[in-house]
């Protein structure tokens, strides 16, 4: 008999759209894919040559429970001069991703029924990790003036005596809002005065399209103590199936993560590690030319959007999102338990778009599309959508 924590485990939307797109394609069918949180690059030579090199040397044995030592020494410096923030070797841990980290966190952290605050739109499986380690998801509602940024008075009225942690997700996905160092600061404030840790999921914080990225942690002393810093090389540097993530905590967290971690994986293969030193360390040109990518796409993107007078959207400030407002099309089609993932069911088969409704991240009134795609393919699944809508 499957334990009684999988009852509450809803199925990931994600998986469950790439499954029918696959199946679609299968059919003969032409689908234009934009439903895809992970970059078209390849990873960039000098980390697969470095992993190459690692195999050939015999790096290939049981290392630290917590990472290669090398590699936390380039995500301490990576920290330091990228994100202003001084961390300990001993306070880094590299987990297999930054989901991994991210899991490993909470089950440092949180007893059966602690409450964890989650910000909406929040992404997919924020809740899912929450409940499969006996916490309570405490969904937050904000505001679309704010391009659906938390504010300090709506964490107040969302906190109870057995709040233990809040969600920032900076840059979002799936609306690629970023956090102001004013707006963190006020974050901070009312989590220091209530005892409330930050985990600050920081893993699209290379693809940044402002001047500036605050990294919580940075504000000061205090807030670094009570701040979980998780980031990763999936998004940065493309290299999603190597499965690199880390995090940055105070001393005592980061033992605990360790330990914990030592007993369920070991620590991530030590191939991937060495391709992640390579990639903090050796790859800055092959980020910035993807983040330049993005942008393009991005601007792209919002050109056509812009003429689709019946939606709306967030002006992405970071990630490879746009989080679009359909709600205005309700009254078209018929549907019943979600509006979003009826829309999306209907433009999958009838327009040949895959894209993720909005109820996987908390807001049935919108749909995600990634610009992490071909241009060419971006711009036809956008004018395929707007013909859809305008046909409605």
């Amino acid at each position: 008999m499957l334990s009684s924590k999988l009852k509450e485990i809803t199925p990931s939307y994600t998986i469950g759209i790439s499954t029918k797109v696959k199946e679609l394609k299968n059919q003969g069918l032409d689908i234009i894919n934009l439903s895809i949180g992970e970059p078209d690059f390849f990873t960039p030579s000098p980390a697969k040559d470095h992993a190459i090199q690692a195999i050939q040397m015999n790096h290939t044995k049981y290392d630290a429970a917590a990472g290669l030592l090398d590699l936390r020494k380039a995500i301490q410096n990576k920290l330091d001069i990228e994100n202003n923030v001084s961390y300990a070797v001993d306070e880094i841990v590299v987990s297999s991703g930054a989901k991994h980290a991210i899991t490993n966190t909470l089950i440092a952290l949180l007893d059966h029924g602690d409450e964890v605050i989650i910000p909406k739109p929040y992404w997919v499986s924020y809740p899912e990790m929450i409940k499969l380690v006996g916490g309570k998801p405490i969904f937050l509602n904000t505001q679309r003036k704010n391009d659906f940024k938390v504010t300090r008075k709506e964490i107040e009225q969302a906190i109870t005596p057995k709040t233990k942690i809040i969600f920032i997700t900076n840059p979002s996905n799936p609306t690629g809002a970023i956090y102001s160092k004013d707006e963190l600061k006020g974050i901070v404030d009312i989590c220091l005065k209530n005892n409330i840790y930050i985990l600050a999921d920081e893993i699209y914080e290379s693809i940044c399209y402002v001047d500036s990225f605050t990294s919580i942690a940075s504000l000061s002393t205090e807030a670094k103590d009570i701040t979980i810093t998780i980031n990763g090389l999936s998004k940065s540097v493309a290299m999603t199936g190597w499965r690199i993530g880390y995090s940055a905590t105070n001393m005592v967290l980061a033992k605990a993560i360790s330990a914990i971690q030592g007993h369920l994986v070991s620590h991530p293969s030590t191939i991937s590690q060495w391709a992640g030193v390579s990639a903090l360390t050796s790859c800055q040109t092959e980020t910035a030319e993807m983040v330049h990518t993005y942008k393009t796409r991005k601007d792209l993107a919002i050109s056509v959007l812009k003429k689709i007078e019946s939606i709306g959207f967030i002006n992405p400030q970071g990630a490879f999102y746009l989080f679009i407002d359909i709600s205005s099309l309700k009254d078209k089609f018929k549907w019943h338990h979600s509006f979003s993932v009826a829309f999306s069911d209907i433009l999958l088969t009838h327009g040949k778009v895959a894209v993720v409704p909005g109820i996987a991240f908390g807001m049935d009134d919108f749909i995600r599309i990634s610009y992490a795609c071909d241009t060419d393919e971006l711009l036809e699944g956008l004018n395929r959508m707007k013909t859809f809508i305008e046909n409605l």
